[in-house]
């Protein structure tokens, strides 16, 4: 009797230990602070990324560098092509501007002249998936 009593007892601290460990573990609280600039360049990244839409059409690339100047060329993309959707994308360690979708490289080259006078190195570009 007194042998199934202790392992009665051994079995029961044991239960008791393990619901008091998990119980006082569920209790503990994390704060997080963050600094404001990483929220701004995480929205940046996604509007970059939500930006990038590849596709089976072609495209004219008037521009490869730095942000700014990718920000920049964009602006005056819209300026003097107004009815031509343009999109900046990222692609390690530059930006790059993409006007433009074309279903057929005809109607591609076509617009490509008028854009080649604005910006001489304008390529002609179809994005693989």
């Amino acid at each position: 009797m007194k042998i199934t009593t202790r392992k009665t007892l051994k079995i029961l601290n044991i239960i008791i230990g393990l619901t008091t460990t998990i119980t006082l573990a569920q209790q503990q609280n994390t704060n997080l602070q963050q600094d404001d600039t990483f929220e701004q360049l995480l929205n940046e990244k996604r509007k970059i990324n939500s930006a990038i839409i590849v596709n089976q059409r072609y495209k004219i690339q008037v521009f490869s560098g730095s942000s700014d100047g990718a920000k920049k060329t964009l602006a005056e993309c819209k300026q003097d092509f107004k009815d031509l959707d343009g999109t900046i994308i990222f692609n390690t360690p530059n930006y790059k501007v993409w006007i433009g979708n074309f279903r057929t490289r005809i109607e591609a080259e076509r617009l490509m002249v008028e854009i080649k006078r604005k910006y001489p190195n304008a390529l002609l570009i179809k994005p693989e998936k």
